[in-house]
C-alpha cells in the first residue's frame, strides 16, 4: 500500500477537534458489535425444542384437511367445515385446544402451588386481623386506665376535701388529736418521723383511697352530722337521714 500523503486535501479536511476521534472510534466499535450480533443470530442453529415448537404452532394454526382420517370420516357423515358438531349443531366448532406441558414438575404441582399461595394469603390476613384486635385491646386498656386514673384523682381530691372538713369540725369541738392520723391533712413542713413511729400509727398505708374516703365520710356523718357531698352540717342524725340525698358521691351527682 502507498504511504498516506499528509499534505493531501483528504488529510487536511479531516475534523481534528479534541475528543472527536475517540467518539468516532467508540461509535464504530458499537456498530460493528451490533452487526456481529445480528449475523450470529441469523447463522445460529435452532435447537430441537425450538424447531418442534415452530412446527407444532404451524400445525395447530392450520385447519384440518382431507388427508386427516378423522376429518374425512366426519365429511362422509355429512359434516362441513365450520359447522358445529352434534345432531342439532349444539356442539363445539373448533377442536379442543392442545395444552403442551413444558415444565418438569409433576401432575398436580400447579394446584399445590396455588393452594400454598392461598394458605399464605390466609395466614397473612389472620395476622392482620390479630394485629388489629391487639391494637383495639390496647386502646381499650388505655381508655380504662385513663378513666381509672381520672376517678382516682377525683377520689383523692374528695379525700383531701373531707380531711380539711374533718380537721375544722374536730377543732370546733376542741378535738386536738384526730381519731386516725390520716383523718387530718398532714402539715407540709412537718418533720418526718422514724419508720418505727409510722408503723405504730396504724394501718392507714394499707387502705386504698376509696376505703379511706368511705371511712372518713362515715365518721363525718356520724360524729358531726356533716355530708361532704352536700357541704351541709345537719342538726342531728334524724335531720341528716331525712334531708341528705344519699350516702355517696354517686347519689349526689
Amino acid at each position: 500500500e502507498e504511504e498516506e500523503d499528509y499534505m493531501s486535501d483528504a488529510f487536511l479536511k479531516q475534523d481534528v477537534r479534541p475528543g472527536l476521534p475517540m467518539v468516532r472510534r467508540v461509535k464504530e466499535a458499537f456498530q460493528k458489535e451490533e452487526k456481529q450480533k445480528e449475523a450470529n443470530e441469523k447463522n445460529r442453529q435452532k435447537s430441537i425444542k425450538e424447531e418442534e415448537k415452530e412446527r407444532r404452532d404451524l400445525v395447530l394454526k392450520s385447519a384440518l384437511g382431507n388427508e386427516n382420517k378423522g376429518f374425512a370420516l366426519l365429511q362422509k357423515m355429512g359434516y362441513k367445515s365450520g359447522q358445529a358438531l352434534g345432531k342439532s349443531g349444539e356442539g363445539i366448532v373448533e377442536p379442543i385446544p392442545l395444552n403442551i406441558k413444558t415444565g418438569r414438575s409433576g401432575l398436580g404441582h400447579e394446584e399445590l402451588k396455588k393452594r400454598k399461595a392461598e394458605e399464605k394469603l390466609e395466614n397473612y390476613r389472620q395476622k392482620l386481623h390479630m394485629r388489629k384486635q391487639a391494637n383495639e385491646q390496647a386502646a381499650d386498656q388505655f381508655r380504662i386506665r385513663f378513666k381509672n386514673k381520672q376517678e382516682e384523682r377525683k377520689m383523692e381530691g374528695d379525700l383531701r376535701k373531707s380531711q380539711r372538713a374533718c380537721q375544722q369540725l374536730d377543732m370546733q369541738k376542741d378535738i386536738d388529736v384526730p381519731k386516725e392520723t390520716w383523718f387530718w391533712i398532714e402539715p407540709e413542713e412537718e418533720d418526718k418521723k422514724d419508720e418505727e413511729d409510722k408503723e405504730d400509727e396504724g394501718t392507714s398505708s394499707d387502705l386504698s383511697v376509696s376505703e379511706k374516703l368511705h371511712i372518713l365520710t362515715a365518721y363525718l356523718r356520724g360524729e358531726h352530722f356533716y355530708c361532704i357531698w352536700c357541704g351541709t352540717t345537719y342538726e342531728d342524725s334524724e335531720d341528716l337521714f331525712s334531708n341528705c340525698p344519699g350516702d355517696s358521691a354517686a347519689d349526689h351527682d
